[in-house]
Order: structure tokens, then sequence, then C-alpha cells
């Protein structure tokens, strides 16, 4: 039967999570099970397609991101695939309607990453984030008001905006690993070979701004997600806090993160104003 090759295809998703990302697969979990495995279904084809163009370097990446866009648009018209990850991901955007429009955006931008590596103008900066991060937040944001046009329209800006700010700082955590590994500059006007207080501070301003309007949104989420986003929420802010008060020189030589101690604190914090409903 097709549910058990579904239901297998879903615990790939699900691992993929969890090998990739503890942060965000402890996020996962604080959804209610009833949306969690379509958003594990979503990161897992992310994810594979970001490992393509960032990771395997002994291999050609356009042969196997053109291969890896192949399979996934029959998966999306036959509505079933062999590669588990992308029937995973498949079953997610037909049940939910997830327009192709975004799907196309975000490979868009990965395929970006296969041959440019300096991004000059806030426009090629705005777009290649719109793609990489904030149709991510429009795809888990179908999932989040489950067929609610009206709620996906009123919280689209929101949505858009935290994917902003989660991807901006993964871009200021990761700068060694993106400027000296992949050769990439994504942030326009900054020089990441002396980059300092002012430029760094001017990041973070920009970052605490896209926060501020995406917590606008986690507010108005239905129950079965706000617990979840805002636990993302809290995880990034912290990276963000951190980044803050880390010297610019530090940034370029390490890469910022939060240790596992201070993760279970941040869950216990966001689950106390949860219930306090201080959100």
């Amino acid at each position: 039967m097709k549910s058990i090759f579904d239901n297998v295809s879903f615990d790939c998703s699900v691992k993929v999570t969890k090998a990739y990302s503890t942060s965000f697969s402890s996020a996962v979990k604080m959804l209610a099970p009833s949306i969690r495995q379509d958003i594990y279904n979503i990161y897992g084809f992310v994810r594979f397609a970001d490992e393509i163009v960032d990771t395997f370097h002994d291999y050609d990446k356009e042969a196997l991101f053109s291969q890896f866009e192949k399979e996934l648009s029959l998966a999306l018209t036959q509505k079933i695939s062999l590669n588990p990850i992308l029937n995973s991901f498949q079953h997610t955007v037909n049940k939910y309607n997830i327009p192709i429009e975004l799907i196309d955006a975000f490979m868009h931008s990965m395929k970006l990453d296969l041959h440019k590596s300096v991004y000059t103008t806030v426009e090629e900066y705005n777009q290649y984030i719109y793609g990489s991060a904030d149709v991510v937040g429009l795809m888990c944001l179908k999932v989040f008001v489950n067929g609610n046009d009206e709620k996906y329209e009123e919280l689209k800006h929101s949505a858009m905006r935290l994917g902003s700010a989660f991807q901006k700082v993964n871009f200021l955590r990761d700068l060694k690993a993106d400027f000296e590994d992949l050769s990439r500059t994504y942030f326009p006007n900054t020089d990441l070979s002396r980059l300092d207080e002012a430029s760094k501070q001017q990041i973070i301003n920009e970052i605490q701004a896209d926060f501020d309007a995406g917590f606008e949104g986690i507010q108005k989420l239905p129950i079965e997600a706000k617990f979840g986003v805002y636990t993302a929420y809290i995880y990034y802010k912290k990276l963000l806090s951190k980044l803050k008060k880390t010297p610019s020189v530090e940034i370029k030589n390490t890469r910022i993160r939060v240790p596992d101690y201070e993760k279970v604190g941040l869950l216990a914090k966001c689950y106390l104003n949860y219930r306090l409903n201080i959100l």
C-alpha cells in the first residue's frame, strides 16, 4: 500500500530535520501534532536543495541540482516520487495548495548559489532573501493557517519578515564559512574582509526590524502553530543577542552558537510566557 511508502517517506523527513538542525527540530516538536509532520516535510526538501549547492563539492553540483529539479517537477505533477524527501514534500504541497511560485522562487535562489558569490546591490540581496527564506516562511504559513486564505493574507508580511530575520542571522553567524569556504558575500555594500562594528551594527539593526515585524504575526498565529514558531523566534533572538555582543573581528573567525544548557532554559522561558499568555 502507498500509505506504507508515505510513512517511510515522512520518517525520512523527520530524520533529516533532526540530523541537520537540533534547534529547528526542537521548535517543530512544539507545534501541534496535526501540523508537525508537514513542517518536517518542508524542511527536508529545503535542506536537501541547500545541501546540494553548499556541501557536495566533490560532485557535479549543477548536474545534481538539475536532476533534483526535474524530480521535483515530476513529484508535484504525479503526486509521488521514489525520492522519499520529495514524496513527503509533494504530499504537503498538494495537501495545502502551496503555490508553485513559492517553490520556483526558492529553487531560483538555490540555483544562484551554484555560480553567484557576491551580492552588490540591495535589490539582488532582497531577491535572494525572498527566495531562500521568505517563501519558506510562506510555505509554512500555508500549513499553519490550514487553508484559511484570509488569515494567510493577513499574516503574509509578518511571515516573510520572520523568514528574513532567521536567514540574516544565519548569514551573520556563518560569516566565516560563507566568506572563507564558499567565497560568498550576501550583505551588499559591506566589506566582510574588514567588517567593523559600525557595519555589524547596521546589519543587526536591520535584523531587529525584521524580528519586530515578525513578532506581530506570531501573536496572531493559530494556536496549533504559535508556541512552536515562538520557540524558534526566541532561539534566533538569543543568537542575535550573542552576535551583538561579539566583536566584529570574532564574528569573522568563529561560529556563534547557543549551548544546549541555554537552549533548555530558553524552552522553559518560552513555555512560561506561552502559558501566561504574554506573547
